[in-house]
């Protein structure tokens, strides 16, 4: 059986309350619930674990080495400044595909901008919760 690791980072807590013209109205409970339910169907362990603490993140990408075969990561606005997160990713051998439920190139500047993006396997944007599923069955289908 495939494991794969569920990162959400800073403010995706919210899911649901903040900003539902952008995000929608799904909450992160609500999704994680649903993903699980479509690993299950393709014999996949998920994990999930969200954070708003770039520590925790790093943490949880290091101890990801060897164990998962795949993350599925929205780092939220670490996506555009956290190098330290980029370097985890990159000192790992777990292919990780980056994840935004907003189209981020529709947005403001600052956001058009992963330094995430060199380092992963692949990234998903816009496509709201269903670029959660598409990484999944990327990661899976392998």
């Amino acid at each position: 059986m495939k494991k794969i690791l569920l990162i959400n980072g800073p403010n995706l807590n919210l899911l649901g309350q903040r900003e539902p013209g952008i995000y929608g109205s799904d909450t992160l409970e609500s999704l994680e619930h649903n993903l699980k339910q479509i690993a299950e169907q393709r014999n996949v362990a998920l994990t999930c674990m969200q954070s708003n603490h770039e520590g925790v993140i790093i943490d949880q990408i290091h101890l990801a080495n060897r164990k998962y075969e795949g993350i599925i990561f929205n780092p939220g606005a670490f996506t555009h400044y956290s190098i330290a997160i980029r370097d985890a990713i990159a000192a790992i051998d777990v292919p990780v595909i980056e994840v935004h439920i907003s189209n981020v190139h529709k947005r403001e500047s600052f956001r058009h901008h992963s330094v995430m993006a060199a380092v992963t396997k692949g990234q998903i944007v816009g496509l709201g919760m269903k670029g959660y599923e598409l990484a999944l069955f990327a990661l899976t289908d392998e």
